[in-house]
């Protein structure tokens, strides 16, 4: 597979050295000098001077013919405009950008970007895991269809406690696939399976469905009490 990363900083060199480990042919555009020469002592003949985000420069990479244009420069903007160019006018199959604001996110899959990755999002889902307010965390979008695979920890005071899966009242296209119990055991759900306290669910639901799902699952039962957020 002939990648090409745009951005030779940190997360492009060492997205370069593990993709180079693994047998594919890839090449990295960067524009600073310094880290153009870094790249070839320590990683061969990889690198190409200039700006991914010009035409004349991606078509000098050999473009037309990559399998997948990552851009993990630390500008939003520049790693937009890279992967607008190189799907546009190179026909690139797939394009992977690099997002630093997590509100870009929206934007960049109108404008047709394929896959963006958000450390921000990453490090935001991780610590919202372990914050009563924020029990949804989402996991992956699957392309195409507007559907995310989120995560929710059942609260001890959920009305969902020991129902069975057949009786919970979910929004429309949402689908429990995965239950983790809180040893950590994974099961896959059937009609019959009981909601316990504790449960990490894995479930499929429309974007527009999340608060839904998250009140479905997680309103305190009658008579119980949910923690105070403050």
């Amino acid at each position: 597979m002939y990648i090409i990363i745009v951005g030779g900083g940190k997360v492009g060199y060492y997205l370069a050295r593990q993709l180079v480990e693994d047998g594919h042919e890839v090449l990295v555009i960067e524009k600073d000098a310094a880290k153009c020469q870094q790249i070839a002592e320590e990683l061969g003949d990889i690198v190409l001077r200039g700006d991914g985000c010009e035409g004349v420069t991606l078509e000098a990479a050999g473009t037309g013919r990559a399998d997948l244009f990552i851009a993990v420069t630390g500008d939003d903007e520049d790693n937009l405009v890279a992967c607008q160019v190189a799907k546009s006018k190179f026909s690139v199959p797939r394009t992977v950008a690099r997002i630093s604001n997590p509100k870009n996110e929206t934007i960049f899959k109108k404008l047709g970007i394929d896959t963006t990755v958000s450390s921000t999002a990453v490090i935001l889902a991780n610590i919202e895991q372990e914050l009563p307010s924020h029990p949804l965390i989402p996991l992956l979008t699957i392309k195409g269809g507007g559907l995310e695979i989120v995560e929710v920890k059942v609260p001890p005071y959920s009305a969902m406690v020991g129902r069975r899966i057949k009786d919970l009242l979910l929004p429309q296209q949402s689908l429990i696939i995965l239950i983790i119990d809180e040893e950590g055991v994974p099961r896959i759900p059937t009609s019959d399976m009981v909601i316990r306290a504790g449960d990490e669910l894995v479930a499929v639901a429309r974007r527009e469905s999340e608060d839904a799902l998250r009140t479905a699952l997680t309103t305190s039962a009658p008579g119980g009490s949910a923690p105070d957020a403050g």
